[in-house]
């Protein structure tokens, strides 16, 4: 998993990096996992692993694994998770409320932070807490 941190940025670089930005590159890192987690652990058709992902990677999902996570987050990691959730977005998951969107949008925003600064332990033990069964 370290080779994937070889070109990580500074603390200053990625705090300059916009909150939705952190995001975008959250949810891509996110799926990725579920969906590598997914393979690994259950023998199945691809269309029946999309539907499991599903479960995962949606607003009212990521917005339960922001209220578990508060409680192990170091003050930066939640500084990160508020600024990310306070931005300003017109957007909103189509099945979810603007709540939910938002508390998932921080939880993408924390795990884009931790990658791109390449904290590969501390992103693989929060991924690992994020599969709920």
């Amino acid at each position: 998993m370290d080779s994937i941190f070889q070109n990580s940025l500074s603390g200053n670089e990625v705090r300059d990096i916009s909150t939705l930005n952190l995001a975008f590159v959250g949810d891509a890192v996110f799926t990725l996992f579920v969906r590598d987690y997914l393979v690994k652990k259950h023998d199945a058709k691809s269309g029946e692993l999309t539907k499991k992902c599903a479960k995962y990677c949606c607003a009212s999902y990521q917005s339960i694994l922001y209220e578990k996570l508060k409680s192990i987050l170091t003050e930066e990691e939640m500084d990160i998770m508020k600024r990310v959730r306070n931005c300003k977005t017109n957007q909103k998951a189509k099945n979810a409320t603007l709540g939910d969107y938002k508390r998932a949008t921080a939880v993408e925003g924390l795990i884009g932070y931790l990658y791109l600064r390449g904290e590969g332990e501390r992103l693989k033990e929060i991924l690992e807490l994020s599969i709920i069964n």
